[in-house]
């Protein structure tokens, strides 16, 4: 039974210092959030749905809801749809899709024209070269978050955690920190699953608190030439083996339907690879990418992918995650930003254990390119990523140093950052960040 997680109440201001806010349990706190997520009438809805389908019915409305390619959820005894409930849907049902297609045609995304010129070019070095990291990409970053004005009392401290590269990482080399905005910052050890730059400020009146970091680093692209002969059996008695095929609180759950699913999947398959394949081209053909309500509200991030028949990147990454140490291969949750020009984003992904070969990188939500011209490029992203990363994450939901006093805005992942004071936890409605790129190759 989940335990009750006490969080501070918003703040709200009124021309005068308030003082902090009642102290709410954690359903409460969960509540507010749906409520943000979910936000938007009918009514407007429609008005998106009408730019494609000028002559929408309500009873398209009520199959879209009843197919889950239409989410909502009962509020307050009012229907509330998801702030992208509309988008998705051009996304998730696939007669929606082919009309917007016929509209406004196919166009790759950013990171897909980035990535269509890329792959090749990974696949040749590798096989040029021998070795399986390639291609290395030199960055300079300046990440900032910027609290809004008065969302503390004036003279108030304010914690800021702040993601920073990780230099545990064979991908991820020459990390270099350049400057902070504060003087006073502390690094998270790299014995940590989430890497974090922290620092403190006090809040200043009718101005925002901006905190802010410099560094630089080299990303290298992977990929491995895998071949099913090649993957000798795991070692069942290792201690790896053991806390990578493992359960694990609160997502990674191998409830009977998670288990039917896997002997189904895997069915007359013994060997790793093939098998994790199977899961891979599954996931990639009936779960498209969708934009996703936070984490934090999710009881069960793999059954709500598989309920509504859709997900994010990290999303995809846990079902995939979960099936792969159901069926006995082990794996883990990876994640940070992808750093492509032009399109940079949050971004997570996933590391499976071969014998013998090692932890390879598996990219579920980039899955099967559409511009994929061979084998090689079709399975790139089971055993192989682009040199577009940054590394912040090795797991989900671990601590953060030093510890957080209330709970994460995002409970699961950490990317944004997050952002506290006295009076409880800021949520994202709170603060905003942005990141500023330099390519230095």
């Amino acid at each position: 039974m989940k335990s009750l997680i006490y969080l501070a109440g918003l703040l709200f201001f009124i021309g005068c210092t308030p003082k902090p806010a009642p102290v709410n349990n954690w359903e409460q706190e969960r509540l507010n959030r749906i409520k943000i997520d979910f936000c938007l009438s009918e009514a407007q809805v429609k008005e998106y749905i009408r730019k494609y389908i000028p002559d929408v019915t309500d009873e398209q409305m009520r199959q879209w809801e009843k197919d889950k390619a239409l989410e909502y959820m009962m509020i307050d005894g009012k229907k509330c749809y998801f702030r992208n409930a509309g988008p998705n849907l051009f996304r998730i049902d696939s007669a929606a899709y082919c009309v917007k297609v016929a509209k406004e045609g196919v166009f790759l995304s950013g990171s897909e024209q980035v990535n269509k010129i890329h792959l090749p070019e990974v696949i040749e070095a590798v096989k040029q070269s021998g070795n399986d990291t390639v291609m290395p990409k030199h960055m300079r970053v300046t990440y900032t978050i910027t609290v809004d004005a008065n969302a503390v009392p004036e003279g108030k401290t304010i914690r800021c955690w702040l993601p920073y590269p990780r230099t545990d990482q064979r991908r991820q080399r020459q990390v270099k920190f350049i400057r902070a905005s504060e003087p006073k910052y502390t690094f998270s050890p790299a014995s940590c699953q989430h890497s974090t730059l922290y620092m403190e400020k006090k809040a200043v009146r009718n101005e925002p608190t901006v905190f802010s970091e410099s560094f630089e680093y080299t990303s290298y692209a992977e990929w491995h030439r895998l071949k099913p002969e090649d993957i000798i059996p795991y070692d069942t008695t290792s201690t790896l083996y053991k806390k990578y095929t493992a359960e694990r609180e609160t997502h990674i759950r191998f409830s009977p339907r998670i288990r039917e699913l896997v002997a189904k999947l895997t069915e007359g398959e013994s060997n790793p690879l093939l098998k994790a394949r199977r899961i891979f081209t599954w996931i990639n053909r009936y779960f498209p990418w969708a934009s996703a309500r936070e984490y934090s509200t999710i009881e069960n991030i793999p059954e709500y992918v598989l309920d509504n028949r859709h997900g994010d990147c990290g999303q995809v990454s846990l079902l995939f995650i979960t099936l792969c140490r159901c069926s006995g291969i082990p794996a883990h949750f990876q994640s940070g930003f992808m750093m492509h020009p032009g399109a940079w984003n949050l971004h997570d992904w996933v590391e499976i254990y071969f014998e013998g070969i090692g932890w390879v990188p598996v990219d579920q939500s980039f899955g099967i390119p559409t511009f994929a011209q061979d084998a090689d490029e079709r399975m790139f992203f089971l055993g192989g990523i682009d040199s577009w990363r940054m590394i912040v994450n090795s797991d989900y939901s671990m601590p953060l140093v030093p510890e957080k006093k209330f709970p994460r805005s995002e409970t699961v992942d950490f990317q944004r950052g997050e952002v506290e004071w006295e009076g409880g936890n800021l949520y994202f409605n709170k603060w905003n960040y942005d990141m500023k790129i330099d390519y230095l190759n």
